[in-house]
């Protein structure tokens, strides 16, 4: 196969990997870890504003950006230009989370002048990650791969979720997808959610991340509280969690007093619209059912406060 691809999105990367076409992969996103092999990779976009401070202060900047019609992604032009990319790989759902079709087209069109043909995804719920996956294998020619990598992940979803169906107890979950302000879980988290045997509280199944206020969290009084913020691993999601534990009511809640609060790696799997969403109903399972599945991805993809 003639191909030159350039993925600008992490989950892009996993599931060009998961097809089998890695080797093909000349470029990444800032963004894109997964598989470890990519790291070596040029680095074709940054970020236009600093990722390092608070959920306050990136909430902040990210609103200021997106008021003023400005991206919150810089594409590097003149690298993507040398790497002669056959494919470049972006997507449409959230111009916040990664690099939007906008960002791709305007350095195609202004600067960068190459033919590349243009793969945009979008990822709102779960059947839309089996749509993807198929678009990227039929613009890359191996439509058959695209079917057999859906029919296999699919399985173990249905797997997954059958186990943990089979019991009585469905927990209430309140998902946080951002900290202060607040934010429930959104796209497929609530379907992640209910597959795996729990009841969601907050945010609809395909549709973006809603606001939320600490009151709505009060007044359900959840059985679990999952805190996945996107774009942070399990510690700096730890060191976040002051942003509730601090509230005065923050100890009368049920799931507190019965130390069933998780942190997740949102940035690894419960945000991350790619293959290993299989994993992230896998550590939902763990959170919600200890008593039916081992905790297998504990320390990996999620973990205790």
């Amino acid at each position: 196969m003639d191909l030159r691809l350039l993925p600008l999105i992490s989950s892009a990367t996993e599931i060009v990997h998961a097809l089998g076409l890695g080797e093909f992969q000349v470029g990444r996103s800032h963004e894109c870890d997964y598989p470890p092999c990519v790291a070596g990779l040029p680095v074709c976009t940054r970020p236009a504003i600093p990722v390092s401070g608070s959920s306050r202060e990136i909430d902040r900047l990210v609103k200021e950006r997106v008021a003023a019609a400005v991206s919150v992604y810089e594409v590097d032009s003149a690298l993507i230009r040398s790497l002669r990319p056959t494919h470049i790989i972006t997507q449409t759902q959230c111009k916040v989370c990664a690099v939007s079709l906008d960002d791709v087209e305007h350095a195609l069109r202004d600067q960068i002048g190459v033919t590349s043909q243009v793969v945009s995804l979008e990822p709102y719920a779960l059947a839309d990650l089996w749509r993807d996956i198929r678009r990227i294998a039929e613009a890359c020619g191996c439509r058959e791969r695209g079917d057999e990598l859906n029919r296999s992940l699919q399985s173990r979803m249905v797997e997954c979720s059958e186990e943990a169906r089979s019991v009585e107890s469905r927990p209430a979950v309140a998902a946080l997808e951002w900290l202060e302000p607040l934010m429930a879980g959104g796209n497929w988290v609530p379907e992640l959610i209910e597959m795996a045997g729990g009841r969601n509280l907050f945010g609809e199944p395909g549709r973006h991340s809603p606001w939320m206020k600490w009151e709505d969290v009060l007044g359900a009084d959840p059985d679990v509280i999952v805190a996945l913020p996107c774009g942070f691993d399990i510690e700096r999601t730890r060191g976040e969690m002051h942003w509730l534990t601090e509230r005065e009511e923050w100890h009368r809640l049920r799931a507190v007093q019965t130390e069933r609060v998780f942190l997740c790696d949102g940035n690894q799997f419960m945000n991350r619209p790619g293959p290993r969403l299989v994993e992230s109903l896998r550590a939902f399972a763990e959170m919600l059912h200890p008593e039916l599945f081992a905790p297998t991805l504990e320390g990996v993809a999620w973990a205790r406060l």
